[in-house]
Order: structure tokens, then sequence, then C-alpha cells
């Protein structure tokens, strides 16, 4: 899918999308139980760039944990950072968070982040090379040492475990009240416009972007979630 597209996509979803999703809610929430773990020692007023934001669900659920951290919410979608500005002016943090509408490419420089969040966006670029250059981006706006929290659908699609959990995650969301419509939708972009590799392949793409190992911390289904270290300057 191509970047117009996909802005477009998210642009008519950002109304609903918060509702379209709450019955996935656990895994989210399971999700970000341990990223507050994995984040804790990051300093007490540390800056947080957040690529792909979306409606700011991880912001508003860091600038809660985290009460003097500032956050920088990325999102070619106008439409959902709208959304996430609103969230942020209700839950009274409008004042820690910048918001900036496109790619990682059209952000300024600026003083270095302490860490990132990245979640369920890079699956979206199908091409190696460009997903480690998205990678690389994050990581030369990162300090030394900083951390990023990325999470992706992952799994070998030819391998019989992809059969099993493809069925089951689509189970999943029919469960937690997904319609017929966006699970089809969902179906269909896995095969797609979803670059859904084996998690050592996507692990060994972050990598390749001049960051340490990545450790998997997360699993839910095909949901797959990395803790990556940004490689110190020598």
């Amino acid at each position: 899918m191509r970047e117009e597209e996909l802005k477009a996509l998210f642009d008519q979803q950002a109304a609903g999308y918060d509702k379209q999703w709450v019955g996935m809610a656990p895994i989210r929430e399971a999700l970000y139980l341990l990223l507050d773990a994995l984040f804790v020692g990051l300093p007490a007023d540390a800056r947080i760039l957040c690529v792909g934001a979306g409606t700011g669900a991880e912001i508003a659920h860091l600038a809660e944990r985290f009460p003097a951290w500032h956050f920088t919410a990325l999102d070619p979608s106008g439409a959902m950072l709208e959304v996430c500005r609103q969230r942020a002016q209700r839950g009274g943090f409008l004042h820690r968070c910048e918001f900036h509408e496109g790619y990682l490419d059209t952000l300024a420089a600026g003083p270095a982040y302490d860490g990132a969040t990245c979640f369920l966006v890079s699956q979206f670029l199908l091409e190696p090379a460009a997903r480690t250059g998205f990678f690389r981006q994050i990581a030369q706006r990162l300090k030394p040492g900083g951390l990023l929290a990325n999470a992706d659908l992952a799994s070998d699609i030819h391998s019989p475990a992809y059969e099993v959990l493809l069925p089951g995650w689509m189970t999943l969301m029919s469960s937690a009240g997904v319609d017929a419509q966006m699970l089809e939708r969902a179906r269909a972009a896995y095969a797609r416009d979803v670059a859904v590799l084996p998690a050592q392949q996507v692990a060994g793409i972050i990598q390749a972007a001049g960051f340490e190992v990545p450790v998997q911390f997360f699993q839910a289904g095909l949901m797959h979630g990395w803790l990556c270290q940004r490689e110190a300057v020598a």
C-alpha cells in the first residue's frame, strides 16, 4: 500500500478507531504493562518519540505512568493526530506533547530522544531495505543507548504454525467485536499490504539499522514486541 493510500485509510478510520478495536484492549494493556517495566530506567524527564502515534493510546498510558516525560507524537494521518490531541487535552498532559503530521524524514532535527515507541507500523513497509532505513531513522534520533520498543505482526507465513496462528488471530479479533468487513479487510491486507515476516528476520532488520541485538519481550498471537537499544557511539 502506498503512503498516500495508507494515510487516507487511517484518516477515514480515525473517529471510530478506538471503539473499533476496544475488544483487543487486553492485549494492548499486557504490552503496556511490560513496556512500563522496560522503560522505568529512563530519565525522570525523558523525551519520548512515538512513531505512528495514532490516537495516542500509548502516550496516554506513559504520560500517566511517568508524569514528567515529554512526547513527540508523529503520524502521517492528521485525523489520527487530532484524536490524539483531544485525548491529551482530556488527560491533562497536552502541555507535555508535540504533534507532527508526516513521516520520520519530515521531522525537524532536534535534541536526541531518550526512548521511542513504534507499534504496528514497520510491518507496512514491504521492502526489507525500506524497513531497515525506517529503523535507522529512529536510531539516528535516539541518544546512544536509547531504547526503542517496537511491536509488529510476525510469523513465518510458510510454516504450519502460521496456519494455526492466522485463523486463531482472526477468531480473536472476531470475538473482540471486530466486524466482518474489517476482518476480511485485515485478512486481505496480511496477504497483500503487510510484511508479516519471521520474528527472527524482523529482529535482524532492526539490528542492521544501528541497534544492539533486539530482545523479544512480548508475543500475543501474531503480535510480537522487541526492546531495542541503540548502539553506543564509539
